[in-house]
């Protein structure tokens, strides 16, 4: 498989401590996470985050409430989550996920800095597994062919296997969350 597939895994998040400490405005929160992405567009006319999606956050009730036109930490850690949930998730399924956290951040039973450093900890760690499930997609299709088109319609099929798979079992814990009688509480920090 071609190294600039495996070299994906290396496109990076949002990390905490590249959220400046002053409140951004929107112009800037878009140009970080354009910056932060820009080995993962397709062309370069392609758009990571627009105002109209961060608008579309903010009326939608994803994120915190917004203060004079300016995004905090919290709401940028927020809009980098809705971001990477947006790849298999409705946005209705991602504010589902998301209110238990963000009720929990607001009553202060959660550090929202420390759980954000878990999230990118995990994406970190999940990314690293990406170059492993790609070799292991690349043996079994040498498995079963030399031809260079079979190759990588074989490869694309994987892909899109997995990726369906695990959106299914994302769509599955999101319909957890909403059903009669179970526990939406976040636990306490200790």
């Amino acid at each position: 498989m071609t190294q600039h597939l495996k070299d994906l895994h290396v496109h990076g998040i949002v990390e905490k401590d590249k959220i400046p400490s002053l409140d951004l405005y929107m112009d800037q929160v878009t140009q970080l996470f354009d910056q932060t992405y820009q080995k993962v567009k397709r062309d370069e006319s392609e758009k990571i985050l627009t105002k109209t999606m961060i608008n579309n956050y903010a009326k939608g009730k994803l994120l915190f409430p917004i203060e004079n036109k300016k995004y905090s930490s919290d709401q940028i850690m927020l809009i980098q989550m809705i971001y990477q949930l947006k790849g298999a998730l409705s946005i209705q399924d991602i504010k589902q996920t998301l209110d238990p956290l963000k009720t929990a951040v607001h009553e202060e039973a959660l550090d929202f800095d420390a759980v954000y450093q878990d999230y990118t900890q995990l994406l970190e760690m999940q990314s690293r597994d990406f170059t492993d499930d790609l070799d292991r997609i690349e043996a079994s299709v040498e498995a079963l062919t030399e031809d260079p088109v079979l190759t990588n319609v074989y490869t694309l099929s994987a892909l899109v296997q997995m990726s369906h798979m695990y959106r299914r079992v994302a769509e599955r814990l999101v319909d957890h969350l909403n059903q009669p009688g179970q526990d939406k509480s976040v636990p306490k920090e200790k």
